[in-house]
């Protein structure tokens, strides 16, 4: 960044008085500090990277106190850089402030195929860090594990499932997947029997592979108790909430069988538990009844997360969550995104699939579209009710979408022109991404920038303070007219 960038974050920084998620800062008035491996580890392995900002001292209340020796500083912590795998290649910058010097360190984001930027001096299970708000947190054996999965191309869904065996699948189903592979394919006819069982991912050396367990499976959860669907109706908006009587669930169910089974399940219970009100066609006159969240979107929320859901080692213990709340629906995954997807790209972009064998039975039991149609379906038939667009989160061990049933008061889905007007009025100061995020009331940065700022900036009634470099750390939206 150059020099005014530098002065421009550090006042920021100094304004709101806190780190974040993308922002460490350290005192260096009287030396280098001795341990910045934990901030190198974590930067170098989120997306955006990070900034390391040294001469402010958080400790006495953010005070400017400059850094003891400039080229000392830069000398001391690219030591520190060339001890991280792979090396950290930090950019610096200086600059002057209040009479004295500051300095940053631009820390690159590695390509997720090159992580985890590790410490050598710790190795790689103690020295791998993940960035969570301001703090730097060790990674847990699960996110290492995902690394390497996605690195080496390990799918957990072809793993060996020795306990069972072929008498373990219903044999009509498999059959009947046989059978139209052969209408599909004719000369796959040809092939002895115990090569379609190995060509179709069903049997390997005489065991059944998760996959076909999941999709085939008389009872799946007889080996694997927790692949399964838990769903609960709150009487409130939140876990804990209880009804006069003290019930704290108005429904709850296990859901379990094979995908297809669960699926259905799930939406059946989502059904029975969802109000229903009669809507008039205003060009025909026709009543007709309409469900509180539109059931084709419940339908592809629900398929992802059976198909696309982390069905690792570490992972085999959770259970997918449907959680009904008196303002929303929550559809719970365990497993973050996989490999290179961002929420950002959701419904956009094509990129690995976690799980290919059991996607691929899956297209065929379930009838999932496995064309990456299920995000903009969901988009496209809450738009249809007339609700706010589905909130999808990229959280630390999961991933979440959320269905509301009313659009939400304090964000730009209110009104739209209401909604326009207050974060217009609010970006009357130029305002961070952060920032935005915070005013609208929404966790994903990425979001909200995509479905409330980018309008408006193609519009021309906001503008970028660094319309040259869309995409800075520094970057800002100002309303265009004051």
């Amino acid at each position: 960044m150059l020099p005014e960038n530098l002065i421009e974050l550090v006042n920021e920084i100094i304004n709101q008085k806190t780190e974040k998620q993308n922002i460490e800062l350290k005192a260096a008035e009287k030396g280098c500090p001795n341990r910045l491996y934990d901030t190198l580890s974590s930067f170098s392995n989120q997306d955006n990277g990070g900034i390391l900002i040294f001469g402010i001292d958080e400790t006495q209340d953010f005070k400017i106190v400059g850094v003891y020796d400039l080229q000392d500083l830069q000398k001391k912590v690219t030591a520190q850089c060339l001890q991280m795998e792979p090396p950290v290649r930090a950019v610096f910058t200086v600059a002057e402030y209040d009479g004295a010097y500051i300095c940053s360190a631009e820390i690159p984001g590695l390509d997720i195929s090159e992580r985890p930027c590790y410490y050598t001096g710790t190795g790689r299970i103690k020295g791998s860090y993940i960035r969570v708000g301001d703090a730097d947190l060790h990674m847990t054996d699960y996110e290492l594990y995902s690394l390497e999965a996605f690195r080496k191309h390990l799918h957990d869904d072809e793993r060996l499932v020795e306990r069972a065996s072929l008498k373990s699948l219903d044999q009509d189903s498999v059959a009947l997947y046989i059978e139209q592979k052969k209408i599909d394919r004719p000369k796959f006819a040809q092939l002895p029997e115990a090569m379609m069982y190995e060509m179709l991912n069903i049997l390997r050396n005489g065991k059944p592979i998760l996959a076909a367990l999941l999709n085939f499976g008389i009872y799946p959860q007889g080996y694997f108790p927790q692949l399964g669907i838990t769903a609960i109706i709150v009487p409130g908006t939140a876990i804990g909430d209880t009804t006069e009587q003290d019930v704290r669930f108005l429904d709850n169910k296990r859901i379990e069988g094979s995908l297809t089974v669960m699926v259905k399940e799930a939406i059946a219970f989502c059904v029975r538990n969802m109000k229903v009100r009669t809507v008039i066609d205003r060009t025909t006159g026709e009543r007709k009844d309409q469900t509180e969240y539109p059931i084709a979107a419940i339908r592809e929320a629900v398929l992802n997360a059976v198909i696309h859901r982390d069905y690792s080692f570490y992972t085999e213990g959770m259970p997918i969550q449907i959680d009904m709340f008196t303002d929303r629906m929550e559809i719970h995954s365990p497993g973050s995104l996989y490999g290179r997807m961002t929420v950002d790209q959701l419904g956009i972009a094509k990129t690995d699939i976690r799980n290919p064998a059991l996607a691929v039975m899956a297209e065929s039991m379930t009838e999932a579209e496995n064309r990456y149609s299920g995000i903009p379906t969901m988009r496209n038939e809450m738009k249809a009710y007339g609700l706010p667009e589905p909130k999808f989160e990229n959280r630390r061990n999961e991933f979440v979408v959320t269905f509301y049933n009313t659009v939400e008061a304090g964000t730009a889905e209110t009104d739209a022109e209401n909604g326009k007007k207050n974060l217009l009025d609010f970006c009357r100061t130029p305002r961070t991404r952060k920032e935005i995020a915070d005013f609208l009331q929404v966790k994903t940065v990425g979001y909200a920038i995509n479905k409330y700022v980018r309008p408006l900036v193609e519009a021309g009634t906001l503008k970028m303070t660094c319309p040259e470099r869309p995409k800075s750390r520094t970057q800002k939206y100002v309303a265009a007219h004051q």
